[in-house]
């Protein structure tokens, strides 16, 4: 098998015509539906179903489009990482990460890993579930997010559980004291990020859900600063991690919630038994004194 075995599969599978895939990949439709038919072949399976008006992918066919486009876009990271280290001779390390993680400790890690000049520090902003594909596609080094993901490929750490707090518009009543879970239930909720999969968002309508409240969730959004301007605009209260409130935001105020501590984790994301090259080794070594600093109370 080739890697033009897997563009030509990856371009029928997209497009469910021979034609259109044909055009869109510059050959002609008879070499490559024998190419389509020599990777059947080959692998053992159908990989479509042909009808009259089309294709269809088989369900062997859908798995090997997830592997297929994980394979290439790994090699897509590969190449350009290998662009850049002989260009810069530098190692490229990069690091995945939700936003709501970035107003603690991980500035204070990424600052002293940018202090080595062996290294080329990398960020991306992805909510945790797009980490885990961006890790197995060698896209990212690292991913810190708050969900937990089961994946065989990946090892998730929970490197501390952070309080949640509640930001309200700064002339709610509910600002006067911490308020209970139950009296927020009773105010509009902003919830993000918005979009499906497992998120923050689900996290925190979960610790509703689960003692049996039920939310108004008046407004999803994609990201923490647009939910604090909603908030601030008085339409309602957000759920964010206790760091947060360094932002100081005008016409927001953030307030502990009455109930018992409520918290999320921080999660650090890795490839599963990959060995720790230099630049790994750096940043947990790195963590390990964040996350003790967190721990003894030396870094609120």
């Amino acid at each position: 098998m080739e890697l033009r075995h897997l563009r030509y599969f990856i371009a029928v599978a997209e497009e469910l015509n021979l034609t259109r895939a044909a055009e869109r990949l510059f050959i002609a439709q008879p070499p490559l539906t024998r190419q389509i038919k020599q990777l059947e072949e080959e692998l053992g399976v159908q990989l479509f179903i042909r009808k009259p008006r089309g294709l269809e992918l088989t369900q062997g066919g859908l798995y090997f489009l997830q592997q297929a486009r994980t394979i290439m876009e790994r090699l897509e990271a590969s190449i350009e990482g290998t662009r850049q280290i002989a260009q810069l001779r530098k190692t490229v390390f990069a690091i995945g990460f939700v936003p709501s993680v970035f107003y603690g400790q991980l500035p204070l890690m990424v600052r002293r890993l940018r202090r080595n000049k062996n290294l080329e520090i990398v960020l991306h902003e992805l909510k945790t579930q797009d980490q885990i594909e961006a890790l197995k596609s060698g896209k990212i080094d690292i991913g810190f997010g708050r969900v937990r993901i089961d994946d065989p490929d990946v090892e998730q750490e929970v490197l501390f559980n952070e309080p949640l707090i509640a930001a309200l518009p700064s002339s709610h009543p509910l600002t006067r004291e911490s308020p209970t879970m139950a009296e927020l239930a009773e105010v509009p909720m902003v919830t993000f990020p918005a979009g499906a999969g497992p998120s923050f968002a689900d996290v925190a309508l979960g610790l509703f859900h689960r003692r049996g409240l039920k939310l108004n969730v008046i407004q999803q959004v994609n990201d923490l600063q647009t939910a604090l301007s909603l908030v601030a605009s008085d339409m309602g209260f957000a759920l964010v991690p206790e760091q947060v409130h360094k932002l100081k935001r005008e016409g927001v105020e953030f307030v502990s919630v009455r109930d018992e501590q409520l918290s999320i984790p921080v999660i650090a994301s890795r490839r599963r038994g990959e060995n720790p090259n230099a630049a790994m080794r750096l940043v947990n070594t790195i963590l390990v004194e964040l996350v003790e600093n967190r721990l003894s109370g030396r870094y609120p």
